[in-house]
């Protein structure tokens, strides 16, 4: 089979984006495994368009524009997939975008309504069943119906990932996962209604567990996967196992989308400095995911 092409969009190009871009571009191991194709501005001169290290609507505006063009073309089947390198939600605001994210984002441009994020790391897979809204929302948007959606979300897509009949665990929201509805009832009102309903449809979760075990317990090899009630409780455990190796995945869309465990680190914008560990894993991880989805097109028709 021929080697996949990999989508790189460069990210904010006030930020390490486009630097990383072209160093992820140029590794070995990533020349490997697929042809590498940079959208985004990253040369010299298109990049001196842009202040470095500052939040700007043009950058703002410029990550947003190769976004589009590379789920363009993913959709079209111009490439196999898409690895994304940091953006600024501050600049995306500032250009007039109303996404907080890429996630919400790539979820418009594919036409879906339900997608999840995912870290994949070697020690640790995390699902997000919230994702950046402030803590004081996560009660309101913590539905027994969005927990079952990601939880079956995960469930159907770890076979991709190498896991055909995953484990899944489920962090508890409250301190000691509530405590029996003393520290709280999210837990009996919401997450154990919504993995009961998904273990009557087969699919194998337990839960809810306390947040400050749990991770620990999937790290040592007894879950494959956990979902976490929101975005810190599950990022915090994967960045501490594998910052710079973890890869952040998009779950629902019809394309494969990765992206990398960090931000646009402003601070060290165009110092040469930045280590593009994190966007390499993205794009291996992205031809893979690609491969497997050609094979499974293959075996269908």
């Amino acid at each position: 089979m021929p080697l996949p092409r990999i989508a790189i969009t460069a990210g904010d190009p006030s930020g390490i984006g486009p630097e990383i871009a072209v160093k992820a571009s140029r590794d070995a191991r990533v020349l490997a495994a697929c042809e590498p194709i940079i959208y985004g501005p990253y040369s010299e001169a298109e990049l001196s368009a842009f202040p470095a290290g500052r939040v700007n609507a043009a950058a703002g505006h410029a990550a947003y524009e190769a976004i589009v063009a590379a789920v363009r073309d993913a959709l079209d089947g111009r490439i196999a997939a898409i690895a994304t390198a940091p953006i600024n939600k501050a600049a995306f605001a500032a250009a007039g975008h109303r996404w907080p994210g890429h996630t919400d984002l790539l979820a418009d441009l594919c036409g879906v309504e339900h997608v999840a994020m995912m870290f994949w790391s070697e020690p640790l897979r995390v699902v997000l069943a919230t994702i950046h809204i402030p803590l004081s929302q996560v009660p309101r948007a913590l539905t027994r119906d969005r927990m079952l959606r990601v939880i079956r979300l995960m469930h159907d897509s770890l076979p991709k990932f190498g896991y055909q009949a995953p484990r899944l665990a489920v962090a508890g929201v409250n301190p000691h996962a509530g405590e029996d509805g003393l520290l709280g009832r999210e837990e009996l009102d919401v997450v154990a209604p919504a993995i009961a309903e998904a273990r009557s449809l087969g699919i194998d979760v337990c839960g809810p567990f306390p947040a400050d075990t749990i991770f620990v317990r999937a790290a040592n090899g007894e879950f494959d996967a956990v979902v976490a009630s929101y975005h810190d409780q599950g990022l915090i455990p994967v960045k501490l196992l594998a910052f710079g190796r973890a890869v952040n995945v998009t779950l629902g869309l019809p394309i494969v989308r990765t992206s990398v465990d960090h931000g646009t680190a402003f601070d060290i914008a165009r110092q040469g400095i930045a280590d593009e560990g994190s966007l390499v894993e993205a794009v291996l991880l992205a031809a893979r995911l690609a491969q497997v989805s050609t094979m499974e097109r293959f075996r269908s028709s």
